[in-house]
C-alpha cells in the first residue's frame, strides 16, 4: 500500500473520548430509563448497571490490551486473525458489521421519532403501513435528510466527523448535568420508591438491556490507525470512556427517580424529557434542552458507528477478503468513501421501512456485535499463550484471568439470543435477518477468495501485523 493510501494519524485524546462516549450514549438513556426503573426499581436499576457495566468493562480491558498491542484498522480482524486465522477473522468482522450497521439504520430512525416531542403531529403524509406501522412521507424524510448528513460528515474525513462529535458530546453532557443536578435538588427519596421491583427477576431484565447501552467503545479500536498517541494511551482511553459510560447511566437513572414518582413514569412517554422539564418547574423549554441533548447523542452515535462500520469493511477489502474497491481512500479527505457510501445507502433505505422492521435489524445486529466480543475475548486468551512475547503497551495483570471472565460473560450473553431464552431473536423475521448476513457473508468471502487469492491475505495481514509489532 503507498502513502496516498494510508489514513490520516491526527485523533488526538478529546476525539477518541467523544469519539466512544459519543458512540456508546446515544438515544438510549433519554427513552429507555423509565423503562429500567419499572423493571428493576431505581436502586435496582443502579445495581443492574454497576453489575452489567462491570462485565462490560472485562471485555472491554481485552479490547485495551490487544488495541494497544496491535493498533491497526479494523480491530477485531486484527486480532482475531493473528489468534485463530483468517476464517475466524472474517466471520468476527462481519458478525460486528452488521451490529454496526443496524446501529446506523436505527439512528434513522430514531432521529423522526424524537421530532414528535419538539414538533407534536409533523408526521404527514401516509405512504403505506409495514408491520402495523404507517410510514409518512414527513416522518421518513427527516430520517432520510439526517442520513444523507451524516453520510457527508462522515466522507469529509475523521478530524471533521470527531471535531462535530465533541461539539455534541459537550451538549449532551450539558443536557446531562443539568438534569442530573436539578432532579438532584429538586428531587425526594420518596420518589425513589420502590427500591427494588420485581426482585432478582428485574435486576437481570435490565442487566440484559445493558450491554448494548455500552456498545460503542469498539469503534476505538476500528479506528486505531488514526490515532495520533502513545499506545498505551488508546488502552487507557478505551477504559476510561466505559467507566464514564457507566457513571452517566446511573447518574441518569438516579437523578430521574428522584424526580418522578412510578405514577409519572407510567405516564410519561419521554421519562428523562418529562424530569428535566419538572425539575425546573415544568419548564417545557427545559424538556426541549434534554431532547436536543438526546438528539446530540442520536447524532454522535450515528457518526461514531459509520466510523466503525466503514473502517471494518476497508479493513476486509485491503486484506482482500472483500471487493477490493470498498478499501479504497479518498483522494483528499483519506477516508474509506467507497464503504462509507455503502453504509449511507443502508442508512437512508432504513426509515422506509417504519420502526418495528428496524427493531429486528437491531436485535439480529445485537447478536453480531456479542458474538465479536467473543471472539476477541478468545483471541485475547489465545494470543497470551501463542505470542507471550508480543509488545503489549497496556498489559492486564493476572495472566489470561480477566480474558476468561470476559468470555464467560459474551458467551452468556449470546446465549440470551437463543430460541427458549425471555429475549431470544423472533422467528422468523430476526433469525432471517441473520441467515441473510451470513450468507451474503459466505458468497463475497468465496468470491474474494477466489479472485485474490488466501496467499494475498496472508501475505498482507502479516505484513501489517508486523508494521506495528
Amino acid at each position: 500500500m503507498n502513502n496516498d493510501q494510508k489514513l490520516l494519524k491526527i485523533l488526538g485524546n478529546k476525539e477518541v473520548l467523544a469519539l466512544a462516549f459519543g458512540a456508546m450514549i446515544g438515544w438510549g438513556w433519554v427513552v429507555t430509563t423509565g423503562l429500567w426503573i419499572t423493571e428493576a426499581g431505581s436502586l435496582g436499576a443502579i445495581l443492574a448497571f454497576a453489575i452489567g457495566g462491570t462485565l462490560v468493562i472485562f471485555v472491554g480491558l481485552t479490547y485495551a490490551e490487544l488495541s494497544s498491542a496491535l493498533p491497526l484498522a479494523g480491530g477485531e480482524h486484527v486480532y482475531t486473525y493473528k489468534a485463530m486465522g483468517r476464517t475466524a477473522s472474517f466471520i468476527a468482522t462481519w458478525a460486528i458489521i452488521l451490529g454496526y450497521i443496524s446501529v446506523v439504520a436505527f439512528e434513522a430512525v430514531a432521529l423522526p421519532t424524537v421530532f414528535e416531542y419538539l414538533i407534536p403531529n409533523y408526521s404527514q403524509g401516509y405512504l403505506y403501513t409495514i408491520a402495523g406501522w404507517d410510514v409518512t412521507a414527513t416522518w421518513a424524510g427527516v430520517g432520510m435528510v439526517g442520513s444523507i448528513l451524516i453520510t457527508w460528515i462522515n466522507y469529509r474525513g475523521i478530524k471533521f466527523s470527531t471535531s462535530i462529535m465533541f461539539i455534541l458530546t459537550l451538549l449532551i453532557a450539558i443536557a446531562g448535568i443539568l438534569l442530573i443536578s436539578g432532579s438532584t435538588v429538586g428531587g425526594n427519596v420518596q420518589n425513589m420508591q420502590p427500591l427494588f421491583e420485581k426482585g432478582i427477576a428485574g435486576i437481570l431484565t435490565v442487566i440484559i438491556m445493558t450491554p448494548f447501552m455500552f456498545v460503542g467503545f469498539d469503534v476505538i479500536p476500528q479506528a486505531a490507525e488514526e490515532i495520533n498517541l502513545p499506545q498505551k494511551k488508546i488502552g487507557q482511553l478505551l477504559i476510561f470512556s466505559v467507566l464514564l459510560a457507566v457513571v452517566w447511566y446511573i447518574a441518569v437513572i438516579f437523578g430521574v427517580s428522584r424526580i418522578l414518582s412510578p405514577a409519572d413514569i407510567g405516564e410519561s412517554n419521554l421519562v428523562t424529557a418529562d424530569a428535566m422539564a419538572k425539575a425546573f418547574g415544568d419548564s417545557q423549554m427545559m424538556g426541549n434542552i434534554l431532547v436536543l441533548g438526546g438528539i446530540g447523542g442520536i447524532l454522535t452515535s450515528w457518526i461514531g458507528f459509520y466510523v466503525g462500520g466503514s473502517r471494518a469493511i476497508y479493513a476486509l477489502a485491503n486484506a482482500g477478503m472483500l471487493p477490493k474497491s470498498l478499501g479504497e481512500l479518498h483522494p483528499k479527505y483519506k477516508t474509506p468513501h467507497k464503504a462509507i457510501l455503502l453504509i449511507g445507502l443502508f442508512s437512508t433505505v432504513a426509515p422506509l421501512l417504519g420502526r418495528p422492521a428496524l427493531v429486528w435489524l437491531v436485535d439480529a445486529g445485537g447478536l453480531g456485535l456479542v458474538v465479536a466480543w467473543l471472539m476477541v475475548a478468545i483471541s485475547f486468551i489465545i494470543l497470551r499463550k501463542k505470542a507471550p512475547n508480543m509488545k503489549r503497551p497496556f498489559k492486564l495483570p493476572g495472566g489470561t484471568v480477566i480474558g476468561w471472565v470476559a468470555v464467560v460473560m459474551a458467551a452468556g450473553v449470546s446465549l440470551l439470543y437463543m430460541p427458549g431464552m425471555p429475549s431470544a431473536l423472533v422467528w422468523p423475521y430476526e433469525w432471517a435477518i441473520v441467515g441473510l448476513w451470513a450468507v451474503l457473508g459466505i458468497i463475497l468471502y468465496k468470491v474474494s477468495m477466489a479472485k485474490y487469492g488466501k496467499a494475498y491475505a496472508d501475505e498482507y495481514m502479516k505484513k501489517e501485523i508486523d508494521r506495528v509489532a
